[in-house]
């Protein structure tokens, strides 16, 4: 992310690539990283950027869940939330308490079929559903400071209502299906409500948010939404497209710069 300077960026919020899930395998694969650990350290270089980016004080919010998979007859449970952690604390973050996101569309699971079937109700070899996904947040260092009464921060405040829902441990947010062409191997993928919260939550009005891993774009909607400045990297070109249609008469407000980057050129929020 050699564009951003050192320092630059307030919040980000991102959903990465999920070591040892299916659907990502062809991309790891070709970042030749192809084991558990080789992924986690290709994540690893991001998570190094993030650090460099954020300003004091900056938060990093990462959704990302674990894995199961069977590998030579043997089943494993891949924990990629704690390893996400364990890279933050290398790298000097402080970990702040975590939201599970509880998806209400996963059933529970018997030797790796999609339900409980016929034998599926007699103990002892079904396993718990993963049905939560982790939302890890982070602080470069200590507090952000303020000036007394930042008339952007009091602009940007959340009702009570909020506050009791937003900060509570659990959230239960139905995970949205793509139904843009060529997304359809995503399913209950990161919906709206999830940057939308993570932004009001720990951001202020024009603040710079990233996400490193930005998809279809749905972060960069919310930031756009709540009147934050924005940058994004995603490496496939085809997403462009998507972004543009997602965006509407929103599109006029982005640019893309080569296949990599899309920043919020707004000229009311430019820096």
């Amino acid at each position: 992310m050699r564009e951003l300077a050192d320092s630059s960026v307030h919040l980000v919020v991102t959903s990465p690539p999920y070591p040892m899930v299916g659907i990502w395998d062809d991309f790891f694969r070709e970042e030749s990283a192809q084991s558990y650990d080789e992924m986690h350290r290709y994540l690893y270089q991001t998570w190094k950027e993030v650090k460099r980016v954020l300003v004091p004080g900056g938060i990093a919010c990462v959704n990302i869940g674990d894995a199961t998979r069977t590998k030579d007859g043997i089943f494993h449970l891949y924990p990629n939330h704690s390893r996400v952690i364990e890279s933050f604390e290398q790298l000097g973050l402080v970990t702040l308490p975590y939201v599970l996101w509880k998806k209400p569309t996963t059933k529970p699971r018997y030797r790796g079929k999609g339900a409980f079937l016929g034998s599926g109700f007699l103990p002892p070899n079904a396993y718990v559903t993963l049905d939560m996904e982790y939302i890890l947040i982070f602080r470069k260092g200590s507090l952000r400071a303020f000036e007394p009464k930042d008339p952007q921060r009091y602009k940007s405040k959340f009702t009570k209502r909020e506050r009791d829902e937003w900060f509570s441990q659990v959230w239960t947010v139905t995970g949205a299906r793509q139904t843009h062409r060529g997304l359809e191997r995503r399913v209950a993928a990161f919906p709206e409500e999830i940057p939308r919260r993570l932004i009001r939550m720990f951001s202020i009005e024009s603040d710079l948010v990233l996400d490193p891993f930005l998809g279809s774009g749905t972060t960069l909607k919310a930031a756009m939404d709540l009147s934050r400045r924005f940058i994004g990297y995603e490496k496939l070109e085809d997403f462009s497209g998507i972004i543009r249609e997602r965006m509407g008469q929103g599109s006029e407000k982005i640019v893309f710069q080569k296949q990599s980057v899309v920043e919020q050129v707004s000229p009311a929020l430019a820096a």
